[in-house]
């Protein structure tokens, strides 16, 4: 697809629902081009909780698929298939029919599926050719928690608008890799990233970490020399950096009682739908049924594993001054420890510029100009 044709993404951070998780749910298929703002605030009236998510969707992406428009068919399915507990018979199923709702959007827009060989499986990737006189720069992306590569479309097609190649890729415990393949989740980063850079014969390239992924792609750095520049969109540094300091300590010692960890965790999972689904999510991920696994899973992501000394190449954090996921905080405590950075931009998008939520939802195509302002010219992004 041509840059010329790239329609603007939605500005505005929307209050679709009551419920914060949800809302930010609506407002990531929104945000991404993947849904109609009236569609979405007619669906909120008939939902209460995360199931109700389902079936309404369900049938919204099948009257968008009738209609023959694929992207809202494909936003829609990914909001049921989100909402889908991992384990049930219904997520593969729904996972499966999804691909295929992006191979639709996909089509005439240059995008190639690739197979990454990994651990005896493999790794789903996607590239996608500069659109006219590129930079002869490569861009690798990846996601998150519980992201799918291919919802982050919209940001590949502004990357190869801005003259990069792109490969957008899952890693072990992500989407396809983790639904199809039987991949489950690990934090040493450098490994998927190394395969990829194997599998396409490249010896440099940017990498693009989002969500959750802004820590995998800062550990990949650190031990990957031919990654060059690398963006934490946002950074995760460590999650009990959430915490004041003269807190971490305690918790650190707590943490280590394993039976009442499972105990805490099933309590707390138990009055928390939100905290349930991210608990039923770490599990699926890790294959798992162990609680006291999604405690080592989150505390894995810590400042000694994942080494900010070692990275040495130009690094780009971008966050937001309301990110409810990973706030300012951790991106405060990441730039500090980069001590050996060649260069180090930190980017705090405001809520003035309708960009200060969790990556940017509500102003994508502001955090794209950000991103390929600086993959161009790491030293020239003011602001």
């Amino acid at each position: 697809m041509a840059s010329r044709d790239l329609e603007a993404l939605p500005v505005g951070f929307e209050r679709f629902h009551r419920r914060d998780f949800l809302n930010y749910q609506f407002n990531r298929a929104h945000a991404l081009g993947f849904a109609d703002r009236a569609e979405l605030l007619a669906a909120a009236d008939r939902i209460r909780s995360g199931p109700d998510c389902v079936p309404v969707f369900e049938d919204l992406s099948a009257r968008a698929a009738a209609a023959g428009r694929a992207r809202h068919a494909a936003g829609y399915l990914r909001l049921a298939e989100f909402f889908t507990p991992p384990r049930s018979g219904e997520k593969l199923a729904r996972y499966r029919r999804l691909r295929d709702l992006y191979d639709e959007v996909f089509v005439g827009t240059g995008v190639v599926r690739h197979q990454v060989p990994y651990a005896q499986a493999a790794l789903p990737a996607y590239r996608l050719p500069a659109d006219g006189p590129g930079t002869g720069a490569t861009v690798l992306l990846h996601g998150g928690f519980d992201s799918v590569i291919e919802e982050s479309h919209p940001v590949w097609q502004r990357l190869a608008a801005a003259g990069f190649d792109v490969i957008a890729f899952e890693g072990p415990g992500q989407g396809g890799a983790r639904a199809l393949h039987g991949l489950t989740s690990e934090h040493d980063w450098e490994k998927p990233v190394g395969a990829v850079l194997d599998h396409f014969g490249l010896t440099e390239a940017a990498l693009v970490g989002i969500s959750m992924g802004g820590y995998w792609a800062l550990r990949a750095a650190g031990r990957e020399p031919r990654i060059r520049q690398v963006v934490a969109w946002p950074p995760v540094y460590d999650w009990l950096y959430r915490l004041p300091a003269a807190a971490r300590g305690p918790v650190r010692r707590m943490l280590t009682h394993r039976d009442f960890m499972r105990w805490s965790v099933r309590t707390r999972a138990r009055l928390f739908p939100t905290l349930r689904g991210v608990v039923e999510q770490v599990l699926y991920m890790v294959d798992s049924d162990d609680p006291a696994d999604v405690v080592d899973w989150f505390l894995g992501m810590n400042a000694r594993h994942l080494g900010s000394e070692r990275v040495r190449q130009d690094v780009l954090l971008m966050c937001g001054e309301h990110d409810a996921f990973q706030p300012p905080a951790l991106a405060r405590a990441q730039a500090l420890a980069l001590t050996a950075a060649r260069s180090l931009t930190v980017r705090t998008f405001t809520a003035a510029e309708h960009a200060d939520q969790h990556c940017q939802m509500g102003n994508l195509d502001l955090a794209c100009r950000v991103l390929t302002t600086w993959l161009r010219d790491p030293a020239g992004l003011a602001g």
